[in-house]
């Protein structure tokens, strides 16, 4: 395996982790925050729940749409509404600059993001 192809896996493992968590505890191991858009927002709860349900449970993991194995971007419908969750990498929580390494969870903070298809 190639250094790269380890450190894709190494951040796909920290992705994992921090998306099965997410809107519902902190992970320690891979600090982040889970937003969501407006669209989002405005769903019923029931959709809501439903749609962080499926965004923490997501392993469709395929070239198309993880053409780098980083695991930090799905598509997934509920309720009939198509959802893209994001995952990307700032250097801390102050979200001012992109993270240097972020396979190293000490220098890495992500944030997931979701939003309707139609918000993209």
């Amino acid at each position: 395996m190639s250094g790269s192809d380890q450190r894709a896996g190494r951040i796909a493992q920290l992705n994992d982790e921090f998306r099965r968590h997410a809107g519902i505890a902190v992970v320690r191991q891979a600090p982040g925050r889970c937003v969501m858009t407006a669209g989002v927002a405005a769903l019923d709860s029931e959709v809501q729940a439903e749609v962080f349900k499926r965004v923490r449970e997501f392993s469709d993991f395929k070239r198309g749409n993880d053409p780098y194995g980083e695991h930090d971007f799905g598509s997934i419908t509920a309720a009939g509404e198509e959802v893209f969750w994001k995952i990307d990498y700032y250097a801390d929580a102050q979200m001012e600059f992109g993270a240097d390494d972020p396979g190293d969870p000490a220098r890495s903070f992500r944030v997931l993001t979701i939003m309707l298809a139609c918000e993209y």
